[in-house]
């Protein structure tokens, strides 16, 4: 196992968790070990929002599509009474969340489709450089767990394959990821729209269009790992109802297998919700009691961001 340093994963307390990772990555990298895995087969999955970074009070990328709708308002005098846009213009949160997926959908398509892919990345990148977060008032990119970000170089460290796998949409995850986490844009899989490859001015473009295309979250997370890796993880990391299927596809394999939630209990450095252990019910990326039930059930580890980790992002004293 190669440690990176005398001290690996420094941001995690020396607690059960930590344990947990370092057993499992020195089983499975130890070549005399009767769990040890090729390189090959080391693949670890991650999920983005709540897992990786910040997702409230609001998904990073909704923050985005809410701002973009904001910016197209003026050519749209009909969004001022048509939810789920009056709902985005009004800034209220509770109506917007009524609206569920469809109404999400809705914004999505609405604010990421009719350009080309080099356009809109151009428009992320410009946004995730120049919008603070409305708590820590931050770019959302400084927004990373640092002890998850030590997890994944770690990893990659013992000859792992780091993969994001998130219902956020890909495109508006590639542009950062590699920056933020060390995960390149062909290890990431998320949601997409249609794309279309159209010849504008003589130049080849690829168009993005108003329809929804493939939903990368809940059922849709082994089905993206099937078909975009061809190898079942030996590691899966989530924080939600949104990463049981990803979970349960993971520990559905033989071999040694290591499955983790992150709950979010710690409303001093970040957030508390859950609705597990009475915390509160949150809009976005529930931890409802069946879920802690069922990671109990079968042996998966909670990470409790109060007590596991002492440190919850690199800019903190």
């Amino acid at each position: 196992m190669n440690d990176q340093s005398t001290r690996p994963l420094p941001s995690w307390n020396d607690s059960e968790a930590k344990q947990s990772i370092l057993t499992f990555v020195e089983k499975v990298t130890t070549t005399d070990s009767p769990d040890f895995v090729p390189p090959a087969e080391r693949i670890a999955t991650f999920d983005n929002d709540g897992t990786l970074w910040v997702e409230q009070p609001t998904y990073t990328q909704l923050a985005f599509a809410m701002d973009r709708i904001k910016a197209l308002a003026p050519q749209h005098p009909e969004w001022k009474t048509t939810q789920p846009f009056k709902a985005v213009l009004d800034d209220d949160l509770e109506a917007l969340a009524a609206g569920g997926k469809k109404g999400l959908i809705e914004l999505i398509v609405a604010s990421h489709a009719g350009m080309s892919t080099a356009e809109f990345e151009e428009i992320v990148t410009d946004w995730q450089d120049e919008a603070r977060h409305p708590r820590f008032e931050r770019r959302y990119t400084e927004l990373v767990y640092q002890p998850m970000v030590e997890l994944l170089a770690f990893l990659r460290a013992n000859e792992f394959k780091t993969y994001i796998f998130s219902g956020g949409g890909v495109e508006f995850m590639r542009p950062m990821t590699e920056a933020a986490y060390g995960v390149p844009p062909e290890e990431v899989v998320g949601s997409t729209i249609e794309t279309r490859y159209e010849v504008r001015d003589g130049e080849p473009v690829l168009m993005r269009l108003p329809e929804i295309d493939f939903i990368d979250d809940e059922a849709g997370k082994p089905i993206g790992i099937h078909k975009f890796i061809g190898r079942r993880p030996i590691a899966a990391f989530g924080n939600s109802t949104g990463d049981r299927e990803m979970l349960e596809w993971t520990g559905a394999g033989s071999g040694p297998r290591l499955m983790m939630l992150l709950f979010h209990d710690d409303d001093e450095r970040e957030y508390a919700y859950g609705s597990a252990k009475g915390l509160a019910d949150p809009m976005l990326g529930a931890f409802p009691p069946s879920l802690m039930e069922t990671a109990e059930e079968k042996d998966w580890i909670v990470a409790s961001m109060k007590d596991d980790w002492n440190q919850v992002f690199a800019f903190e004293s």
